[in-house]
Order: structure tokens, then sequence, then C-alpha cells
């Protein structure tokens, strides 16, 4: 097992880094939603510990593309500037172990499925809240803990399907189709991260901690804006409309000579200095295109007249004339082309340390900027470093050893 210097000699862990320094976050979460929030508290200075249980995160099993250390991109991606511990807490041993972390932690994030913590004794109401009552408690599910679905387990697609959310994705001829990233559990991941947020800034006033919780069912549905909105006034079932709008035309992608581009052009303004770039200023001047209602009504006369007009030009010479126009237009760009792009560069977006790649801090703060810190950890690579912090002894350790509370084998790798 490398040990944490060996990583720290590509990329160093920036102390006095952030907003969050000094907060102390003990993360049980594994997979998207759980460990994306806590990768940003890292970012922005928090110190993060991974409790990882005896078989790891899963995600470090999800290959094939791997780092050095054999662990998938897809764990890389997420669990950087964090410290990770194993210890199973399926012994009561192993729980004394994180009760001892939880002494000087302030917030403790956590995606089992609902029940699993009370089973342990470690129900926030009842099991750690007497005892941390500054801690802030985050708990991310699919469902929730109770309603008809309570307790269920929640996978980013399923709620997809579940929410509607498909059901607007997607062209008619290859019917609903899932949204090609992980949307809901992106989403949850920021949704908890702002419940947290709000819970330091509570305690800051109050003194006192709580429970947050973030479930993927209530994220999915909040995304279906403006679907969900237009079905309640009109009770319109929404369908699939490609990548076109179900509010607004022309928005669309549309084909050049060498690619598409996509046009969102949302203002009568920005519509008639499309029309007079393309050469066709009567489309602006036609009764049917004169307002966005209009357009909507005679989307696909007017999507011929745009493709007629686009389909010998190149798209970054269309995509360049509009926006200095100020009519919003980009390339529809692969992901390679959008990481090598220079702005991607300038903003920061593209990490490449030391053999770790991956993607920059989106949250800016002028006053206290993010700094992505350590690499992501080996499985279990910092177990003795974070329990001698928490003031258990070499003994105590061994101890803990010995019950096999500390896993020490890295788990099958992808």
């Amino acid at each position: 097992m490398s040990d944490s210097s060996e990583h720290a000699a590509h990329v160093p862990h920036l102390c006095n880094r952030g907003a969050l320094e000094g907060i102390r976050v003990i993360d049980l979460s594994r997979v998207l939603a759980g460990p994306l929030c806590t990768q940003i508290l890292a970012d922005q200075g928090a110190d993060v510990i991974k409790v990882e249980p005896p078989d790891g995160d899963e995600t470090r099993t999800l290959g094939p593309a791997v780092n050095a250390d054999g662990d998938a991109a897809y764990f890389t991606a997420v669990n950087r500037g964090k410290r990770s511990i194993a210890v199973d807490l399926s012994l009561a041993c192993g729980r004394e172990a994180l009760l001892a972390l939880l002494e000087d932690a302030d917030i403790l994030i956590e995606n089992f499925l609902p029940g699993t913590m009370a089973r342990w004794g470690l129900d926030y109401e009842t099991g750690l809240r007497p005892r941390f009552p500054q801690l802030i408690y985050c708990a991310i599910s699919g469902f929730g803990e109770d309603g008809p679905l309570g307790g269920l387990p929640g996978y980013d697609a399923i709620l997809q399907a579940m929410c509607g959310l498909m059901s607007v994705n997607g062209a008619p001829a290859g019917g609903p189709t899932r949204i090609g990233i992980p949307i809901v559990d992106h989403l949850t991941g920021y949704t908890a991260l702002s419940g947290i947020l709000l819970a330091l800034y509570h305690r800051a006033r109050t003194g006192r901690g709580q429970r947050v919780e973030a479930t993927l069912f209530d994220t999915a549905l909040s995304l279906l804006v403006p679907h969900a909105a237009n079905w309640m006034h009109t009770q319109s079932v929404p369908g699939l409309l490609g990548s076109a709008h179900p509010n607004i035309a022309p928005y669309d992608r549309y084909p050049c000579r060498d690619g598409e581009v996509f046009l969102g052009i949302v203002n009568d303004r920005q519509f008639r200095k499309f029309c007079g770039y393309i050469g066709q200023p009567a489309l602006s001047d036609d009764e049917r295109y004169a307002t966005n209602r209009q357009r909507l009504l005679h989307r696909d006369a007017l999507r011929a007249a745009i493709e007629a007009s686009l389909h010998a030009r190149e798209r970054e010479a269309v995509c360049r004339d509009l926006m200095q126009l100020g009519v919003p237009a980009g390339p529809v760009n692969s992901i390679p082309e959008a990481f090598e792009h220079a702005h991607t560069t300038h903003r920061g977006m593209r990490i490449e340390r030391g053999g770790y790649h991956g993607i920059g801090a989106p949250i800016r703060l002028s006053e206290a900027p993010a700094r992505p810190g350590r690499p992501p950890p080996a499985y279990a690579q910092h177990t003795d470093e974070v329990l001698r912090e928490a003031g258990l002894d070499d003994t105590r350790i061994a101890a803990l050893n010995e019950q096999g509370a500390l896993p020490r084998r890295p788990p099958r790798k992808p």
C-alpha cells in the first residue's frame, strides 16, 4: 500500500486553503451523490475522512478505465481531497471507532438504506444527537424513510424512469431514453451540499446541529421544469421532442457542413439577428415566425428553412459569429472536444497532476478559492493516521485490527 506522502509528492495537500478550513467531515457514503458532495466540501477546504466498508466503495471496481493503483476512473472522479480508512461498522468495535471519529467531527454524511444506521445504534435522533448535539447529519437515500416507497433502494436510472425524466428525453423514433449522465445522482449531491451549508449557517447562529435529508426521488421530480408546470396548467402530457424545447423555438440542434450546432434563440430580438446572419431577414417578418408562440406552432417549417441555410456552413464560424451577435449558439462537441477547448483550460476545469486526472471545481469564491488537494486515496490508506488523530493509541488500534474491525485488504480491482 502506497503511503500518503508518495501521492502528495505529486499533488500536495494544501492547508489553509478554503472557506471550510477547520470543518471535519465523516463520509460514510459510496458511489456518486454522497462522494460528489463530500469532494466539493474537500475542494473548499474541509477535512474529509472517507470511511469505507470491508469491500470498499463499489465504484473502485467499476472499470475498465483505471488509474495506476488499479482503482476505476469512476472512483477517482468523485473522491479527491479525502483520506480513507476502512471500518467494519457491522461490528460493535467498528462502531466504537466511528464514534471516536465523531468526537471532533462537524458533519456526517451517509447513504445507507434507511434503517441501517438505526440498526447499528447510530440513529441520529436517539443515538447520535444526544451525544453530539453540534453534529450535522446528512442522509441521502432513494425515497426517504417512510411513505409508500420509503426504505427502498434507489438508483439514478430507476429514478429517471419512475419520475418522468425519460419520458421527455429522446426522439419519438427511439422512445424514452435515459439521460446520458447520472443527472439525478449529480443533483442529489448538490442538494445535499446545499442542505449541509444551510445547516452550518444555522449552527453558527444557534450552536445546534440537525438532520439534513436529500432523496433521489425528490430531486428527480424537481428537475421537471418546465414539463411538470406545463402539464399542471394544461393537463397535456409532455412527450418526446428530441433535442427541441417544449416552450421555445428555434431551440434545437442543426447540421452544418462539418458537424452540428445547437441554437438557443429565446426571444424575437435574437431571432431577427439570426435571420439577418443567415441571409433570410424575411423569415423574421413572416407571420408564422413573428413570435415565439407562432414559431412553436410552425416549428417543422422553420426547421427546414434553418437547415437549408446552415448545411453548407462550418460550425465553428457559425457559432463564433452568432455568439458575437448575441445569439446563443454552440457546437455539439464530443467529450474530448469539450475538455480540449481553450476555455476549459482557462477556467481550470481539467486537472492533470502527476497521474491524477479530474474535473475541476465548479464553485468559485473570490476570497476563499477552491483548490483541489490530494488525489483520491487508496483503500484504507490513512487508517492509522486518522485513528491516532481521534485519540486511539497503537494498542487500541492493534486490538481493533485483531477484532477484524479495520480491514486492510484492498477490494477486488476491475
